[in-house]
């Protein structure tokens, strides 16, 4: 049996908002999270990106909100989220579903100025959205009082626990009201994070509609095994693209934030509509990146994990992993950027020689194994240079010279390991200069 939104126990303005989305049907997680949520229980709510895990927390909050106002500087809700983006994007929900009250509420992020942020906290805010860090900095400045909260929501439990979170999240508890209601919402639940939640919640409802770390079956999973140099994953990550049918736009993950931007240099540089998103960039350079993504002016988004958790673009067809992640249930975060609410999407993961550790570690925790695909022809050598991938229609052009005709270059001296047969450097060969070997007479 089908259940609606209408049969959900919502107010009559959160249906309203909802329908007028286009919404009837709750997802999974909805469906079963929302009737607890509205009983006021604590909750723990497990389910795969892409179940509208936002909408659990934020159309309930929603009704038990419509009665009271917030005073100034005590907010009546807090909702704590991993990142900027996925903050700024649960503040979009309460903006949408939230169109027909007359709540306030404040986001407290870094990037923002804190006057502006302090004017609204001023005003009274129903709803607090947050990162741990920008929120203790108000608390510590004594422009917030969290004796008021009614609700904590700790969204993407997980990665707020282990991107070590857990110091401020233990110190935002113990200044909340002892009664309160607390929500965790998480794509993955490992079990020593769950030791945790014991500390934070009272007798919780666990909801769980999907095998955790389990990954969505729409969606086209494969491996290819490149080269172990930069250049060489870059040019394997070009012919995947090209190759890829149906691409209409694709987001590009990375481990270390540098490679981010030398990606994304290297993908223009080849003609792709590409751009990067990473920690280091401002707030305002991070958004106007994700709102050309979102609205098709930018083809692909090469991102580190922050962009990994939560982010509602429904609607991207191709995930490549340029790393594969050190953290296993991360892979589960990334793709589940793709194939989203029933839609068909491909992820494709580059493996280099030393990454198959990372790749058997996923395959374990997923459940299942992952079938690799052949690479495209074979092409030729790819060089490092200071000019990060310099087109191969460039390279190819260059006529080699005969080998004869080459003239052996001088040796340059330089460090040794120990498997090297060149003579070493002074001082590493064996032979001591005869000045050393003297011995050193005593002062008169």
């Amino acid at each position: 049996m089908t259940v609606k939104f209408s049969e959900l126990g919502l107010g009559d303005k959160v249906t309203d908002a909802v329908t007028a989305a286009g919404y009837t049907k709750p997802t999974d997680i909805q469906a079963q999270a929302i009737p607890h949520v509205l009983e006021k229980k604590d909750l723990i709510g497990i389910a795969q990106t892409g179940t509208g895990k936002t909408a659990s927390f934020v159309l309930p909050m929603l009704t038990l909100l419509e009665k009271g106002r917030a005073r100034a500087r005590m907010p009546r809700t807090l909702i704590l989220e991993p990142t900027r983006e996925l903050a700024a994007q649960v503040h979009e929900n309460f903006e949408k579903y939230g169109k027909n009250h007359r709540l306030t509420v404040a986001l407290l992020i870094g990037g923002v100025s804190f006057e502006d942020q302090n004017k609204k906290l001023d005003r009274g805010a129903d709803v607090l959205i947050a990162t741990p860090g920008r929120m203790l900095d108000h608390f510590e400045r004594g422009r917030l009082l969290l004796t008021g909260v009614d609700i904590l929501v700790i969204d993407e439990a997980d990665r707020m626990l282990d991107m070590g979170f857990i110091p401020d999240i233990e110190r935002i508890c113990s200044l909340l009201p002892p009664r309160r209601q607390t929500l965790f919402f998480s794509a993955t639940m490992p079990p020593e994070i769950q030791k945790l939640t014991q500390r934070f919640l009272r007798d919780p409802v666990k909801v769980e509609v999907a095998r955790q770390n389990s990954t969505a079956e729409t969606i086209d999973q494969k491996l290819l095994k490149v080269g172990k140099t930069p250049a060489e994953k870059r040019a394997a990550l070009r012919d995947q693209i090209r190759a890829a049918k149906d691409m209409q736009n694709a987001i590009i993950f990375c481990n270390r934030k540098r490679d981010v931007a030398t990606v994304a240099r290297s993908l223009e540089r080849h003609g792709f509509n590409a751009g990067a998103l990473h920690g280091d960039m401002d707030q305002k350079s991070r958004m106007d990146t994700l709102d050309r993504f979102r609205t098709g002016s930018l083809a692909i988004l090469v991102a580190s994990d922050v962009a990994a958790r939560g982010l509602d673009i429904p609607a991207v067809s191709h995930v490549f992993n340029f790393d594969v992640p050190t953290h296993a249930e991360d892979y589960v975060h990334r793709i589940g950027r793709t194939g989203r609410a029933g839609r068909s999407g491909s992820a494709i993961t580059l493996v280099g020689p030393s990454e198959g550790k990372y790749v058997d570690a996923i395959t374990s925790l997923i459940g299942r194994q992952i079938d690799w695909i052949d690479a495209p022809a074979t092409r030729a050598p790819v060089r490092e240079d200071k000019q990060d991938d310099k087109p191969q229609k460039s390279r190819a052009a260059e006529k080699p010279r005969p080998e004869e005709s080459r003239k052996p270059r001088p040796e340059k001296r330089r460090h040794t390991s120990d498997n090297d047969t060149e003579p070493a450097t002074f001082g590493a060969d064996g032979h001591i200069p005869a000045f050393l070997l003297r011995s050193v007479g005593k002062r008169a």
